[in-house]
């Protein structure tokens, strides 16, 4: 098959595609090991939030029966702290010194901040009238014992591991994350140039740190030359040990885009190849499996920018399917297109900046240097918009985009 157009799947067909690959397994860990990591299992709150009635500010617990009789003058007999366990209760015509958070004595309903009371040693005078229940936290007023407190399929950040831990939660059932290892490929990819013939090699820093900022850190890194022999010993071992390989280089048609056929020899099976997009038309997508072990291979193309771009896509998709989130599809937003954008007989996949216009619009304005060996116009892009094939009917004014 050469890599003329003809045959290529649509970028949404290939999206498709990842929704069949199998969930990796749960496991229970502490809550705070499981950032980044997807939920297998509903969390429940085995507590109420709050835990107990308290006082909302710096104050005093009173009353209300003496609001309605209209004592203003009250005798201090004692003190409340938060977090310090206290049995003080107050009769007629008494206030206790509360603390924010303290535990509201049973005979209290009612609490004056301390800027509205006047107090002497052992006197404290209410300067202002007060409504029954003012300033109080009410056990339960935030949620009750069985409320759900996050969903299966939801991914950990630092906000949600927060409010499960306030609600007594220390561990939680989660998906596995991937093992990944990443293969470099091609000749002319170098950290240093030894001979003029060589380039730097971008694509292994960008995919260690973007997988680093989805929460993945079990990677393996490995550069592997244009040889035929060295590239199987380099594939067969991730394709057994690791379960997702992601390769960069050698999918396209020429004599040492040796990823396809080596795979296939290794027992790898396509789901497709070739996708109408722009950059990244030669994706590879396979699924490996041998005896209990199952893996699979999602072969980028070389080029940087089309390596960015199906990170941001393909890769982001078939990381969420893998780790059992229940949104995997890229979440794609509309924005107005503000320059004019010449279409291709493909789909593409652009650097632009996202604004907001004078009517708080959402705007997507395009750059230059858009080449799939070019990047530097990462320092002002922030989304990748996309423009859909040329057809007969004319580009809309509004786009979708994600986030880079």
């Amino acid at each position: 098959m050469s890599c003329s157009g003809i045959g290529l799947i649509t970028l949404n067909q290939a999206l498709a595609h990842y929704s069949s690959v199998k969930t990796l397994k749960p496991m229970t860990v502490p809550l705070i090991q499981a950032h980044q990591h997807v939920l297998a299992a509903d969390v429940q709150s085995a507590v109420s939030l709050p835990l107990f009635t308290q006082s909302a500010v710096d104050g005093y617990a009173l009353r209300s029966e003496d609001l309605l009789a209209g004592i203003t003058k009250f005798e201090l007999v004692g003190e409340i702290r938060a977090g310090i366990a206290e049995h003080v209760e107050i009769q007629t015509g008494q206030m206790v010194r509360i603390f924010t958070g303290g535990k509201l004595p049973d005979s209290a309903d009612t609490v004056a901040r301390q800027e509205i009371i006047t107090r002497t040693e052992n006197l404290a005078i209410l300067n202002q009238p007060l409504e029954k229940g003012t300033d109080i936290r009410y056990q339960g007023e935030e949620l009750t014992v069985g409320t759900i407190l996050a969903n299966q399929g939801q991914r950990l950040s630092s906000g949600l591991i927060a409010a499960l831990s306030m609600a007594g939660v220390q561990e939680v059932q989660v998906y596995q994350q991937p093992k990944i290892a990443v293969l470099i490929t091609g000749d002319e990819v170098s950290t240093q140039l030894d001979n003029e013939s060589k380039v730097f090699d971008a694509n292994a820093p960008m995919i260690l740190t973007w997988l680093k900022e989805q929460g993945l850190n079990d990677i393996h890194l490995e550069h592997v030359i244009d040889d035929e022999n060295i590239l199987t010993q380099a594939l067969s071992n991730a394709m057994n040990h690791y379960d997702l390989v992601i390769t960069t280089g050698g999918v396209s048609v020429g004599d040492y885009d040796l990823i396809r056929p080596v795979s296939m020899a290794l027992g790898a099976k396509e789901i497709f190849w070739q996708v109408a997009q722009k950059p990244g038309k030669p994706l590879y997508f396979a699924e490996y499996q041998k005896e209990h072990h199952h893996a699979y291979l999602l072969g980028l193309p070389g080029n940087p920018a089309a390596v960015l771009t199906c990170l941001a896509v393909h890769v982001s998709t078939l990381l969420a399917t893998l780790q059992g989130s229940h949104s995997p599809m890229p979440a794609w937003k509309k924005a107005r297109l503000t320059d004019s954008v010449k279409q291709d007989s493909r789909e593409q996949l652009l650097r632009m900046v996202v604004n907001v216009n004078d009517y708080g619009q959402l705007t997507v304005s395009k750059l230059g240097k858009q080449q799939s060996h070019m990047l530097s116009n990462l320092n002002q892009a922030n989304v990748i918009v996309r423009i859909p094939a040329r057809s007969d009917t004319p580009l809309l004014d509004y786009v979708d985009f994600i986030a880079l």
